[in-house]
């Protein structure tokens, strides 16, 4: 039988991870047997990235399928009209040889929006194949993606209800798997048993060598140009990762640290923000470095720059799983993170105790303008809500923090300009004001300056929920489960319950309203 992974694109980021680590697991698993793979997106991985991945999968061919049109609708230039017939003909031409062998088709991120003409025409060419059609959701187009809306209705998914009946198919050959517990609970409500919690794989823990990390720490200093210590954030360039703050942190609790971040820029809509960041950087003198491995033609693997690195960092205001959790900790390297309240569960659940984490980072109001930020946000706010859908617009609280608490707000909840307005000012004067504030920082700051941040140990009983065997076996059940295909209601039910829990007012980032704040 066939497996055919479909994804817009296999740039470098969490959901192309996911894909490596779980191909093999997945081809031990599911049966019939795998017998060939087939990678087909709107743009073609890197070279590098498909050596690699051959080796994983012996005895099994790979092969790669590329056309634009299964791409993002934003980076597209051929008209939707076009796109309506192009897109099902490129299925069709792809997926009707596998006929007479049979296919499972693993489809991911359709729930964020970029492409519903691929979305729908997915499901009407796997219900007539009788293919099964797993969408894997990493992501959703209403957790703080509002500007997918336009796109959507541009593309002739003018409701609520469409773009609802199209995510959440009345098809018998589709299942859904969530990456975390609280969304998955939301799909089995809705849409029955052929749904799935699919945390992802741990992949191979076995840590580096001593010497694969001096090799690794080596390199570094070569591109560095700098024998000091590197606290790392294994990540995109992205707003939601809210880097700002892990400046900050680094800042005061590190000072001879540099602050160094993986991946680059991977979507026009963050230049500004990676833009910014940067400028103000590079005036103020700051150990910053944003996107080290974006043009590097070669570099050792995330695995050895983890380990040798002094800290791991993750400040995101937004994540579906948190894979940085996991890979610091089989790193074995000190982590120090925000607890995003949905993934915090999941991470217990697993077995992990991470000592350096927190809720929030509270800053004193006298560090930046004030009055100035809140007028700000009330128009980034103002203008965020008009452009969400009617039915959306009555229901959306007002943002967590507009009510200072003691004198402070939280770092996380501030615009661009505020939080480089506190990075600006001298990080004496910013940690007296603000070590009151979170006390735990004071201690962090004692140990990290003697090397003693503590890692968080791998539990032994997370091999079950995040082994490689652990996730082919769940992804064969899931294939295995007879699906009762969802009523349109059922179909709507479920998008609003999910949207319901995104508009929370503890899920409103100014960050994230606007791609310049």
């Amino acid at each position: 039988m066939n497996l055919v992974v479909v994804h817009n694109h296999f740039r470098p980021g969490g959901v192309r991870r996911v894909i490596e680590l779980a191909l093999p697991s997945i081809v031990t698993w599911i049966r019939p047997r795998i017998t060939r793979i087939l990678l087909l997106s709107g743009e073609a991985p890197e070279d590098a990235w498909w050596r690699s991945l051959r080796p994983q999968l012996p005895g099994v061919p790979l092969v790669r399928a590329t056309h634009s049109s299964l791409g993002y609708l934003s980076e597209q230039s051929t008209a939707s009209r076009v796109l309506r017939q192009e897109i099902p003909a490129q299925l069709a031409a792809q997926l009707d040889p596998l006929a007479a062998a049979g296919a499972v088709v693993w489809a991911h991120n359709q729930g964020l929006g970029r492409n519903l003409l691929l979305t729908r025409a997915l499901t009407e060419t796997c219900d007539r194949l009788r293919f099964p059609l797993l969408f894997h959701h990493h992501d959703w187009w209403f957790d703080n993606r509002w500007p997918r809306w336009p796109e959507m209705r541009a593309s002739g998914f003018r409701t609520l209800a469409a773009v609802a009946q199209t995510i959440f198919p009345a098809s018998p050959w589709v299942r859904h798997a969530a990456i975390n517990q609280a969304e998955a609970a939301l799909l089995k409500r809705n849409l029955g048993p052929a749904t799935a919690w699919l945390p992802n794989p741990s992949g191979h823990r076995e840590q580096p060598s001593p010497e694969e990390t001096d090799t690794a720490r080596n390199w570094l200093k070569r591109h560095l140009k700098s024998s000091d210590p590197v606290w790392l954030v294994p990540c995109r360039l992205l707003r939601r990762k809210n880097l700002a703050e892990a400046l900050l942190l680094a800042r005061w609790l590190r000072p001879e640290a540099w602050l160094v971040t993986t991946g680059g820029v991977s979507s026009a809509a963050e230049l500004p923000y990676a833009h910014e960041l940067h400028r103000a950087a590079q005036k103020a003198g700051w150990k910053l470095r944003l996107g080290l491995l974006q043009n590097a033609r070669s570099h050792p693997p995330i695995s050895h720059l983890l380990a040798a690195s002094e800290v791991v960092l993750l400040t995101s205001a937004q994540e579906g799983f948190g894979l940085p959790y996991l890979e610091a900790a089989a790193a074995g390297r000190p982590l120090i993170a925000r607890s995003l309240s949905h993934i915090a569960p999941d991470l217990a659940k697993f077995g992990f105790r991470f000592p350096q984490c927190y809720l929030d980072l509270a800053v004193d109001l006298s560090l930046f303008d004030h009055q100035a930020e809140q007028r700000r946000q009330r128009d980034l706010f103002l203008r965020w809500c008009a452009a969400l859908p009617t039915p959306v617009r009555r229901q959306v609280p007002e943002p967590a923090w507009w009510t200072p608490t003691n004198g402070s707000v939280p770092f996380s909840r501030l615009t661009l300009t505020a939080q480089l307005e506190v990075l600006r000012q001298p990080v004496a004067a910013s940690w007296s004001r603000c070590a009151p504030l979170n006390p735990q920082l004071i201690a962090w700051r004692e140990a990290a300056s003697q090397g003693r941040l503590r890692p968080s140990p791998w539990p032994r009983r997370s091999e079950a929920w995040l082994g490689n065997d652990a996730y082919g076996e769940r992804m064969q059940r899931l294939f295995a489960q007879i699906a009762v295909p969802p009523t349109p209601a059922q179909s709507q039910r479920c998008q609003e319950d999910l949207l319901n829990a995104k508009l929370q007012s503890e899920y409103l980032y100014p960050l994230l309203w606007n791609p310049e704040t």
